[in-house]
């Protein structure tokens, strides 16, 4: 086992993960910007070392100052968190030629998954199915164009190289598709290096459903249940999460869990990830993408699995078997996550900033928090708005919503404007109480708050 492992994260996955380390025995080291000087997860790690000025790409997307920092550490592993250096396969080998473990998937894994037009060509080959589409980048807005004819409209523009719910587009015409391809093609370049773009049917108000898969270098794979992540807003960025999917059944659920496994096992997947799948009303389900890595909303599968997924991480990376097969696997209660966020609901979810006056956090049995926030802590402009996540377990999902209802009442933030009466409303609708929501739910229930207001 490890003795020592560097974080190359920030915030909430990594005062999560130096938890995990203590909990093992491990001594953890953070990384910290000059901004993040006091957050805390440089408090909660055994050591800390700063990589640089305020800015992303000063410190934690800067290349050079984190693998310094894993040398001067004297740290065996890596965990890279989510976002970030999680899913670049040229860190992964950086690590590799370096002698140090990266917890995660192969960096060959991490390429072909990482490429939405190589991971959809995977899918197609195991035969799981795939939203109709491109098979891989699309040159121009003329052969775009054909193709979305062919198909049909409405239909989405992807940076191939995208994720978190970045670089999509919907279009409903031809019109729209040529006045939006370069405008996806930028907004691509600017967040992923590559302007690559794939074009695919959009589906009309389906569920988004994800796989939680979990390989070893033995070579076995299993899936760890599902999380519904339905709850978006217009651009995409989840919400609130959930597990399991409340309108699953067993046969839809072993069928997506095995198509999951079969995309994992063809690329030869070691460690944690997710497949993310659309599942319409009755029952069908496509192929969306595959994260590799730990999502934000694991906590939601740890919660109804008994599982840690991060000691479970370490423990593949440090060679050992998964310590269960498919068949232990149990799904016990409902778990739901609702991500606090410093944004303003009532500007289009702009980001907050600023120093936190008041930070009076909810409890009590079944209620976990994971955040890097507390009193005083100044929030920085530079960095993703996530303040905190709430995470509550109940045994049916009816006891699960009333149990966040209550969290969400108590949960008092000052200095800083964040998106809690928002999720306060949103946990009260009654859709999302009886559970009847899909991909459509929070755009529509923005559309009702506008208006009511006028």
């Amino acid at each position: 086992m490890f003795k020592k492992i560097l974080i190359a994260n920030r915030g909430e996955i990594s005062c999560r993960v130096a938890r995990a380390c203590r909990e093992m025995g491990i001594k953890s080291v953070a990384i910290y910007s000059e901004a993040d000087r006091d957050s805390l997860h440089v408090k909660i790690a055994d050591e800390a070392i700063c990589v640089g000025a305020g800015s992303n790409s000063d410190s934690y997307l800067n290349l050079a100052n984190v693998l310094m920092a894993v040398q001067i550490s004297g740290a065996e592993a890596v965990h890279p968190g989510y976002g970030y250096f999680s899913e670049r396969a040229n860190f992964a080998e950086a690590l590799k030629s370096l002698g140090i473990t990266f917890i995660g998937p192969p960096p060959d894994a991490i390429e072909a998954m990482g490429d939405k037009a190589k991971a959809k060509a995977v899918a197609i080959k195991v035969g799981c199915p795939v939203v109709p589409g491109s098979s891989g980048p699309v040159a121009n807005e003329q052969e775009a164009v054909k193709l979305a004819e062919g198909i049909g409209y409405p239909v989405l523009l992807k940076a191939v190289a995208g994720g978190g719910g970045r670089g999509i587009r919907r279009v409903d015409s031809a019109e729209e598709l040529v006045s939006n391809w370069k405008l996806a093609q930028s907004e691509a370049q600017a967040s992923f290096g590559s302007g690559e773009l794939i074009v695919e049917k959009y589906v009309v108000e389906p569920r988004h459903v994800e796989v939680q898969v979990m390989g070893d270098s033995f070579k076995n794979v299993v899936y760890l249940g599902e999380r519904e992540c339905s709850a978006q807003t217009v651009r995409h960025q989840k919400i609130i999460e959930e597990a399991p999917y409340a309108l699953m059944s067993p046969r839809l659920r072993k069928a997506m869990g095995d198509s999951a496994v079969k995309v994992a096992k063809h690329v030869g997947y070691t460690n944690a990830g997710t497949v993310e799948f659309l599942v319409t009303k009755d029952e069908k389900f496509y192929f969306l993408e595959m994260n590799t890595r730990l999502q934000v909303e694991h906590p939601v599968t740890e919660q109804v699995t008994d599982v840690d997924l991060v000691q479970l991480q370490i423990r593949i990376a440090a060679g050992e078997k998964l310590p269960f097969t498919q068949r232990d696997i149990e799904l016990k209660g409902h778990a739901i996550e609702a991500r606090i966020t410093a944004q303003d609901p009532d500007r289009d979810f702009a980001p907050s900033s600023g120093k936190i006056t008041v930070w009076n956090a909810p409890g009590g049995r079944g209620v976990r928090m994971d955040t890097h926030c507390y009193a005083g802590f100044t929030v920085s402009p530079y960095y993703d708005p996530m303040l905190a996540k709430v995470i509550v377990t109940a045994p049916t999902r009816q006891q699960a919503v009333e149990k966040l209802a209550t969290a969400l009442h108590e949960f008092q933030v000052e200095g800083i404007l964040t998106n809690i009466s928002f999720l306060r409303k949103m946990v009260a609708h009654p859709k999302f109480v009886s559970g009847d929501i899909d991909t459509s739910f929070v755009p529509k229930m923005l559309e009702e708050s506008l208006v009511y207001a006028s």
